[in-house]
């Protein structure tokens, strides 16, 4: 094993550290009303989407707005943890709920394990950061038993949460129920409702296996960042994933321009994003 290395699995590696946010820019922290607004409805558009299209039998075009709802949940869920949207502790706490809502997902039990991901990784009790450790196989069949994880992860450690957890744990049996007894007159919730649920198995794969891969032991090497045209716009910016460890308190929408100005700190400390459509 090179020096190099042994450093940085012991954690002492001489790399430089990353630029203070002030020098960066304090504008990358900036929220309007109007991009406010656009994030949060995003997911219900979705909805509102899937619905058409299953209203008009349009089945075909279902499993790309289903893909797309993820991308607008889970991007706005992350900057709604990270409060980076400048809502209130109360707000946030019901936007947490809706949000996970769209998906039949508990949004708390995601805030909770992904502030712990974000204090620990890597660390035997960060269980989001678990399929980094895992291989590809490994984290493709680890998709369904991965948020009851978090789940009774979040109901073990964060009691100040089980009342929303309980709430956020009913909504997709119920939607199952529902679906099977409307079935015949409105296929549309029972497609929607297992559609969302096998989506959310690529978790672990896209978005802790893949964006961790081979990760090291210092803030520069636990995590990757993506540069491209077509795919960061498709994943909404979520595939700066270096950037937003390094800096959790900017909104995804200034992760493309934090991306820019950190590129010469990169480049002096040998960081080689991967590169994509």
């Amino acid at each position: 094993m090179s020096e190099q290395n042994t450093r940085e699995l012991l954690g002492t590696s001489a790399e430089p550290p990353p630029p203070a946010l002030a020098a960066l820019g304090r504008d990358l922290l900036q929220t309007s009303a109007a991009r406010r607004r656009l994030t949060l409805a995003r997911p219900y558009a979705g909805v509102a989407a899937f619905a058409l299209a299953a209203w008009q039998s349009w089945w075909w075009l279902t499993p790309p707005i289903v893909f797309l709802t993820f991308v607008a949940v889970v991007t706005v869920t992350h900057d709604v943890v990270h409060g980076t949207l400048g809502l209130s502790r109360r707000t946030t706490d019901l936007a947490l709920f809706l949000l996970g809502l769209v998906v039949f997902e508990s949004g708390h039990a995601y805030a909770a394990s992904h502030l712990q991901h974000h204090r620990l990784f890597p660390h035997p009790d960060d269980p989001e950061g678990h399929p980094a450790d895992l291989s590809v196989f490994g984290a493709i069949c680890y998709g369904p038993f991965f948020l009851p994880r978090l789940w009774c992860w979040a109901f073990n450690h964060a009691r100040a949460y089980r009342g929303w957890l309980i709430a956020e744990a009913l909504p997709a049996p119920l939607a199952l129920i529902t679906g099977l007894v409307l079935w015949p007159a409105h296929p549309g919730l029972l497609v929607y409702t297992i559609g969302v649920i096998i989506g959310s198995w690529v978790y672990p794969l896209l978005t802790v296996h893949l964006p961790h891969r081979h990760y090291g032991r210092t803030p520069l090497t636990r995590t990757h960042t993506l540069r491209g045209r077509i795919v960061p716009a498709l994943f909404l910016e979520l595939t700066y994933h270096l950037e937003h460890h390094l800096y959790p308190q900017v909104p995804s929408h200034h992760l493309p321009e934090l991306a820019k100005r950190l590129s010469p700190f990169f480049d002096q400390a040998g960081v080689r994003p991967w590169r994509v459509i």
